[in-house]
């Protein structure tokens, strides 16, 4: 505990965005970091009248951003501090987390337990841990690795973390694709055609962690995403469904610590993905959920083995958080769509549901499928009748009229984002037949480009596996707003175009 004799500092408010972290400022010069001994990165204890947080310190020497006898939080800190900018606070150093010691017993590659589990995930999403101690945590479970029981024991952990959704309904059901392919913005068809069937799917989804685009980015490219829990409830008690962020709702809210970290470090382990998902969607009070792997030679998952242990895996641990879990394994040679990145994104699924004929068929024909399946778990569907009346939902335009709805509902969004003014059309450089479409280099490509920061950047696919092409056909289109992201993507297409070409029968993964 601080003493109460130690003298107190005035609270400032940074305006610095440290993301998912507490950050403090002290001055150099202030009294208080000289007499107690601070150092820079270590971890303080922040009081004032019953209220305490814990924050890295930051030491400064510019009174600009902080007086000798100030202490400036960043807005995260200040926010959770919740009192009022020059009140007197305290600050005192912070005792370590007494669950670090399990992390570096799953360094060391133990079996950790439940127990253990809950108390390492209550200090994360508490910011006891400062970034690299969570970095510490992330490698742990994706190098020492996590037997089956041990993901259910982080997943429980993780959906206690936080609140916990309840639609007092029998029946709510949600989708989710793992990831790894780009563009497969499956989830802004499903949602509409199942909510226009009736059944509740309330889709939450994170933001890209390694991606050009995830779901929340690009339906951001049409309407609001951060949306409050109370407001949440009212959009899909209304709609019966909503496509949102689940970042504050705060659902599971150490997953959210976790994947900021994991997105700069680009680990995106198996264990790690499986809790994250379901605990999300345990929390969302999901009672039905389908999971999508695609398998492919550049896929997270690269061939059927591998995506039979993983789907085993989430059927193990989907049915003891009391989820019905199905997993459909589908194609991922190449990416589902045209478009990669948020805006091209969204501009392929409106035109699936507006009926264009313009519109990506195996974009259309994966969300019909997933879609169809979502429908099944309706007791009066029988299986296989599913695919047929997700695709009279679309064909009638009930589908489109639902996702009309659904962006009203969360707010139309009032920024017209545009494509980037910069382009280049990468070429084939021999003739004969598209055999290969690497996943990750045209992820890295529209990453490069500015996506997802920059909503308007990315790739526009022009061919597909199994397209005959004559040496200087385009084979896609890059899409950049500024000429250092536009450099480095064209830079790496030049390099890695990302296509292979040859000979039809040289494919070495079929489908």
């Amino acid at each position: 505990m601080a003493n109460s004799a130690q003298p107190v500092l005035h609270l400032k408010r940074v305006a610095i965005d440290t993301y998912h972290e507490n950050v403090a400022y002290l001055h150099r010069d202030c009294p208080v970091y000289k007499a107690e001994g601070f150092q820079a990165l270590s971890k303080i204890e922040i009081q004032e009248n019953g209220k305490r947080i814990l924050a890295v310190l930051n030491v400064v020497d510019d009174d600009c951003i902080v007086m000798p006898g100030q202490l400036g939080l960043s807005e995260q800190a200040f926010d959770h501090l919740a009192v009022a900018e020059g009140s007197n606070i305290r600050v005192n150093h912070a005792e370590p987390p007494l669950s670090m010691e399990f992390v570096r017993e799953k360094l060391s590659g133990e079996r950790i337990t439940q127990d253990k589990f809950h108390h390492i995930i209550q200090d994360i999403a508490h910011n006891r841990y400062s970034k690299p101690e969570i970095a510490a945590f992330i490698v742990a479970v994706s190098e020492a690795g996590l037997d089956r029981d041990e993901v259910l024991y982080l997943t429980n952990a993780m959906v206690d973390s936080g609140q916990k959704l309840d639609w007092e309904e029998k029946r709510v059901v949600d989708k989710h694709c793992i990831g790894g392919i780009p563009g497969n913005r499956t989830s802004m068809l499903v949602v509409p055609i199942v909510a226009a069937f009736g059944l509740l799917c309330p889709k939450t989804s994170s933001r890209a962690i390694t991606s050009p685009a995830g779901t929340a980015d690009t339906m951001e490219v049409l309407a609001q995403v951060d949306l409050p829990v109370e407001r949440l409830h009212q959009i899909v008690r209304e709609q019966r469904g909503c496509l949102a962020w689940g970042g504050t709702a705060k659902l599971a809210p150490a997953d959210d610590v976790l994947i900021s970290v994991e997105r700069p470090l680009a680990i995106d382990s198996q264990a790690q993905m499986v809790a994250s998902i379901l605990s999300k969607k345990r929390a969302c009070g999901s009672t039905h959920l389908l999971i999508d792997i695609p398998a492919g030679p550049t896929a997270k998952v690269r061939s059927m083995k591998e995506a039979m242990h993983l789907r085993k895996l989430f059927e193990y641990v989907g049915d003891r958080i009391g989820l019905v879990t199905q997993v459909i394994i589908t194609d991922g040679r190449q990416p589902i769509g045209r478009g990669i990145g948020p805006v091209l994104e969204a501009q392929d699924v409106m035109r699936v549901l507006r009926n264009d004929p313009e519109a990506p068929h195996d974009l259309r024909e994966k969300s019909l499928q997933l879609a169809g399946r979502l429908i099944e778990f309706d007791n009066d569907i029988r299986g296989g009748e599913g695919y047929e009346v997700a695709r009279d939902i679309l064909d009638s335009g009930r589908a489109l009229f639902k996702m009309e709805q659904i962006i009203e509902a969360q707010g139309k969004q009032a920024t017209q984002y545009a494509l980037g003014d910069l382009t280049k059309e990468i070429e084939a450089r021999e003739d004969g037949t598209v055999i290969e479409i690497n996943n990750l280099t045209m992820a890295r490509i529209a990453r490069l480009a500015g996506a997802p920061m920059d909503k308007g950047a990315g790739v526009y696919m022009l061919k597909r596996i199994g397209d005959r092409v004559k040496k200087g056909a385009p084979l896609y289109r890059i899409y950049s707003q500024f000429p250092a992201d536009f450099q480095f993507a064209c830079n790496l297409a030049d390099k890695n175009s990302g296509f292979r070409i040859g000979k039809a029968e040289d494919q070495q993964f079929t489908w």
